[in-house]
């Protein structure tokens, strides 16, 4: 099980990742109703270094997740 990598303002946030596979549709949800934070459409979910569009990816245990806050600037 590996953890989950929050940055930006979610930093704060700790989970760890998934206990048996799933998809990133169904991880993201269970994530959401712990963190709603997470429900904010800018807020991007990269698994194994390659951010999810807009269909579901395998996720197993292990693989590295992690979720970017919109950044802002200037």
């Amino acid at each position: 099980m590996a953890d989950i990598l929050f940055f930006g303002r979610l930093s704060g946030l700790r989970a760890s990742g998934p206990e048996a596979p799933t998809d990133s549709r169904a991880f993201r949800r269970a994530l959401e109703a712990r963190f709603p934070e997470l429900a904010d459409p800018g807020v991007r979910m990269v698994v194994n270094q390659v951010m999810v569009a807009t269909e579901p990816v395998p996720i197993a245990p292990g693989d590295e997740i992690a979720f970017l806050a919109p950044m802002s600037g200037g």
